[in-house]
């Protein structure tokens, strides 16, 4: 296969809204995330370096559609998190569990239009770097 030289700079997860405002109190307020880019009808928030989730009111041929998708955020410090949401009241439906078959410590929540969002912390080295 032939290789290319075309740097990857940075990612940016979007997720489509109905009700701009709402999602983007949830992302700024309750996630703590920064709003990097307010660009009028979408919104972008940082989760990292080079990694943001973009929020957007729906518009031409996008929709609100969560199914079969999710959003991961990395941490050292899942407990952390969770402690954090379920003291402002979010409803969370588990508590941080392992997931033995991914390695991994985490939970998930449901953004306002349903989209899942995990919080994940690597435990075990179970993952196979491909080269």
């Amino acid at each position: 296969m032939q290789k290319y030289d075309a740097a990857i700079s940075g990612q940016i997860s979007w997720v489509y809204t109905q009700d701009l405002d709402s999602t983007a109190y949830f992302y700024a307020n309750v996630l703590g995330l920064e709003c990097t880019r307010d660009q009028g009808t979408a919104r972008i928030f940082a989760t990292g370096d080079n990694a943001w989730i973009g929020v957007c009111q729906v518009f031409a041929d996008r929709v609100v559609e969560p199914k079969g998708g999710m959003i991961s955020i990395i941490s050292d410090d899942v407990d952390a998190w969770y402690r954090r949401l379920v003291d402002i009241g979010l409803s969370i439906d588990q508590a941080p569990h392992r997931l033995e078959q991914f390695g991994i410590y985490t939970f998930r929540i449901k953004d306002p239009n349903g989209y899942l969002i995990e919080f994940q912390q690597f435990v075990d080295d179970v993952a196979v770097v491909i080269s």
